[in-house]
């Protein structure tokens, strides 16, 4: 009787942690949300799957469907629909699902919310369509909401055939009249073109576009439009898309949830709650048919529960081992991003898992371990004849030692560090000139500032922390009204053309105040240019061993760049390079000795600042208009030959940067054999490996490489 409640104790204690550990993992929606969390899996959808060659066919055969360039959408997929959003509708979705196996809910029902996401969209329209609205609207602040009701009135009035007010004139040549029409008649089905080119042609020739688009609005906008509109408006179901009614559709109906279900929802409860009665009636056969000794019938309730945590322990480890950490096999073949991500998730499942098995294991074997002291305790307690005195000393003596020890064993473990520069020891006393920087290709066009179309995604700082020592920078005054008319001298527009946009563009959008750091376009994305430079002074400061340099396309007066690096206080970071192109830079070391760590270069500009050089009087580059990755080449560019630093212009620019092109460009090994094969026909070391997108591929690792191989 005895044995048999012994080893009932021991497998009820085993099955009621068992039962614990499912309920803190399998049915958590929590555990689910941190496994997603601890691997990432969210930013490794964009920067390691979304750019992965194996998936890059399927990929560009699906963008290649829109009528958008390919790269115009990976580069701002991130702003409509980034990481946190993405992590936001999981996690609704988990929810939804444990919700269901626990019972929680009656039905399985998979609803996104498309508010997010559009909320997204709203945010940038806002940032960058703010001032055109209010100009249009004559308000200090934009009223997107009567824009909208605006904006579908003259919409439906097109559609209706009838001319909508406020549309503007622009009179148009015969020829441009000509193109325009063969421009807006692509719109309409072939047939259907013929009998409305004259009505277009003559209404744009006579700069009446309101006209000209209500000839076509009402043949354009066709039922089948309407009716995709309205299949696209019963799908998403206003801001929600039921995910469940599409894979019902579909013909996939979750089955195995739906059979898993039944034990989730009221077998685990069952169990935990059987279990827990069967282990308090076994530790009570236990103590009644147990030895006469208190202190014994303690000690043999510790061991049963000891053993039980023991035993689930011991089976947590094996099932860990067994498994290798997986559920399921990776998927065979296509993309190596997907089978990593998938196995990586399996793994830290299984990782976690066995953590809380063995946590939940513990409590069980602590209790037990404390039953068996108690009753061990109990037991020679009445053969103690040890002086309290001597107890004292013992416990005073025992406190000394473990204080030494914690005092003098780290001490003794942790030797001086070595003098580190960029990173590296070895660094230190390597020359400026032959050391390679990780370098961000416009690095303030970021997503988290909400450039369109950017080329980087975390901020100049969080590049900084990741690696990047080198920054190209465009420096802007917010473009005139002047400077983007002046852009249509060369075109066929004529004075009286040139004098209408002019003034439409002033006033729309007017110019803001100030310098800036923007990409092409300040309308596009911008950021002030000395808070942009404090902030790099500030990374600095706290990262004292450390070498930065920029490199500035500079649309701005050497004079104003000089005003911003003093207002920014880096004055005293700036280092002056020797006025001699040719003589040897300084080690690292010196550099960072000096508190001068900070290199300027500009690539119009030389000057009059000692510290502001021209670049291309120290160093040389390759070409940097790559529309694919077998474009790239080592040839000279801007800088000529024979230099001392060497830039690599690393990056595809089809359309905007081509975030899937970097998933193959940025790759460690790509990256490694261009640059030896660059520094063999160049016979100079590469010093800035210029990327875009540096989050994506591994071009860090090439640089750390490059560095060690020096």
């Amino acid at each position: 009787m005895r044995v048999a409640a012994f080893v009932t104790a021991v497998l009820c204690t085993v099955i009621v942690t068992a039962a614990a550990t499912a309920r803190a993992t399998l049915v958590s929606p929590a555990f689910y949300q941190s496994v997603l969390d601890e691997e990432s899996a969210y930013d490794r959808l964009y920067d390691q799957v979304l750019v992965d060659p194996g998936t890059a066919p399927v990929t560009r055969g699906l963008l290649a469907r829109l009528p958008v360039p390919e790269a115009v959408i990976t580069s701002n997929l991130k702003l409509v629909l980034p990481p946190e959003t993405a992590r936001e509708l999981t996690h609704e979705q988990i929810e939804a699902v444990v919700g269901y196996l626990n019972g929680d809910r009656d039905t399985l029902t998979l609803n996104v919310d498309l508010r997010p996401v559009l909320a997204n969209l709203n945010d940038l329209a806002h940032t960058y369509f703010g001032d055109l609205v209010s100009s249009v609207q004559q308000k200090k602040e934009p009223d997107f909401a009567a824009f909208s009701t605006d904006l579908n009135t003259a919409l439906h009035e097109l559609v209706a055939g009838r001319v909508p007010k406020a549309l503007p004139a622009l009179p148009l040549s015969g020829t441009q009249a000509a193109t325009a029409t063969e421009r807006v008649l692509l719109v309409v089905p072939e047939k259907q073109r013929e009998a409305l080119r004259a009505d277009v042609e003559v209404a744009l020739g006579s700069g009446d576009v309101a006209t000209a688009l209500a000839t076509v609005a009402p043949v354009a906008v066709s039922e089948h439009t309407r009716e995709a509109a309205a299949r696209l408006r019963a799908v998403a179901g206003g801001y929600d898309w039921n995910v469940t009614r599409t894979l019902d559709s579909s013909g996939e109906d979750l089955p195995a949830l739906h059979r898993v279900r039944a034990y989730t929802s009221t077998g685990l409860g069952l169990v935990e709650a059987l279990g827990a009665a069967l282990l308090v009636a076994a530790l009570a056969c236990l103590w009644v048919t147990g030895p006469a000794s208190a202190g014994r019938k303690s000690m043999l309730l510790g061991w049963s529960l000891a053993a039980g945590g023991l035993l689930t322990a011991l089976l947590a480890v094996l099932a860990r081992l067994i498994s290798g950490g997986r559920v399921m096999s990776p998927p065979t073949g296509g993309a190596p991003s997907i089978r990593r991500l998938v196995d990586d998730l399996q793994h830290t499942a299984f990782d976690d898992m066995t953590a809380a098995a063995l946590a939940t294991a513990l409590v069980p074997l602590a209790a037990g371990s404390l039953l068996v002291g108690a009753g061990w305790f109990l037991q020679v307690r009445p053969h103690l004849s040890v002086p309290s005195s001597r107890l004292r000393l013992l416990a005073v003596g025992t406190s000394a030692v473990v204080l030494a020890g914690l005092v003098l064993v780290p001490l003794a473990a942790s030797p001086s560090a070595p003098r580190r520069c960029q990173g590296s020891a070895e660094l230190c006393d390597r020359p400026y000139d032959e050391v390679a920087y990780l370098t961000s290709h416009n690095a303030m066009s970021t997503t988290v500032d909400q450039f369109i179309g950017p080329l980087q995604d975390p901020g100049i700082t969080a590049q900084l922390d990741d690696g990047v020592r080198g920054l190209q920078l465009d420096t802007y005054r917010w473009e005139s009204p002047d400077q983007i008319t002046a852009r249509l001298a060369d075109s066929d527009f004529s004075p009286e053309q040139r004098t209408l946009i002019t003034a439409a563009v002033n006033k729309v959008n007017p110019p803001r105040d100030g310098l800036w750091l923007c990409h092409a376009v300040c309308r596009a994305g911008a950021i002030q240019l000395v808070p942009s430079l404090r902030e790099i002074g500030d990374w600095m400061r706290d990262h004292p061993t450390e070498v930065v340099t920029l490199i500035v396309q500079d649309a701005i007066s050497a004079e104003d760049t000089a005003k911003a690096f003093e207002q920014a206080g880096l004055t005293d970071l700036v280092r002056t390079p020797d006025p001699d192109p040719d003589r040897a830079w300084p080690t690292l070391g010196e550099m960072i000795d000096s508190g001068r760590r900070l290199v300027v270069f500009a690539e119009q500009a030389d000057g009059p600042a000692a510290w502001y050089r021209n670049f291309y009087r120290y160093g040389m580059e390759t070409p940097f208009a790559f529309r694919s990755p077998g474009e790239m080449s080592c040839v000279p560019h801007r800088g000529g030959t024979g230099k001392r630093l060497f830039l690599l212009n690393h990056f595809i620019t089809n359309s905007g940067g081509s975030r899937i092109d970097a998933g193959e460009v940025n790759a460690r090994r790509y990256v490694l054999d261009r640059v030896h094969r660059c520094e063999r026909e160049r016979g100079r070391p590469v010093n800035f490996v210029a990327v875009d997108y540096t989050t994506i591929g591994d071009a860090r690792g090439a640089v750390d490489t490059l560095n060690s191989e020096r």
